[in-house]
């Protein structure tokens, strides 16, 4: 792990991009959603790492039923654009798709396939946001025409995609969130 951070600083500092290291509650306190990007391709490493990140999430009884796709052709991600009617200049989009046949089902007919994704996107776009990618969480789309563009067999479901690359600009850190009080309870409801 020692030798995969020094590789990576020595690649920052030949490519004079500044090391930032960042702790889990500095992401989370500042990870935002970016609409604008900077023209600039992303790194094969980063996404791995990205994706990484991804494989990496707990998910229920651990059945991972998880896959992505990524999309770095520019005629590919204005199609995309279309099925999401957006208009995102990127250098990349994620795909996120699920298996439910692959996902835990709880006796009471719950399954927990679009929580395992869920859970797995977020690791994927707090790991982006650690190496300076921004991330767009986008569920707004239509699902058919994402399948038809990209391939996608019937028996998976397109849950949610995002934009990833390089922000134009900082964004201040997470403010309009509901006070603690109002989303916990402690011990029972009442």
């Amino acid at each position: 792990m020692a030798h995969e951070f020094m590789r990576l600083q020595v690649w920052f500092i030949k490519h004079k991009t500044a090391v930032k290291s960042m702790n889990l509650t500095e992401a989370l306190e500042t990870l935002r959603s970016i609409r604008k990007y900077k023209d600039t391709e992303i790194e094969e490493e980063k996404i791995r790492k990205a994706l990484e990140a991804a494989r990496l999430a707990p998910s229920a009884l651990n059945h991972q039923p998880w896959r992505y796709v990524v999309v770095q052709d520019q005629d590919t991600i204005e199609k995309l654009n279309y099925a999401c009617n957006q208009t995102w200049f990127v250098p990349a989009m994620i795909v996120g798709c699920v298996d439910p046949s692959q996902s835990y089902v709880r006796e009471d007919g719950e399954g927990y396939w679009k929580m395992d994704l869920a859970i797995s996107m977020h690791n994927l776009m707090l790991a982006a946001w650690e190496m300076g990618l921004g991330t767009c969480w986008v569920t707004a789309f239509s699902e058919k025409e994402v399948k038809k563009i990209l391939g996608i067999p019937d028996y998976l479901r397109v849950l949610a995609m995002t934009p990833i690359g390089y922000p134009v600009k900082e964004k201040p850190p997470v403010s309009k969130r509901k006070p603690i009080e109002e989303i916990a309870r402690y011990e029972k409801w009442s």
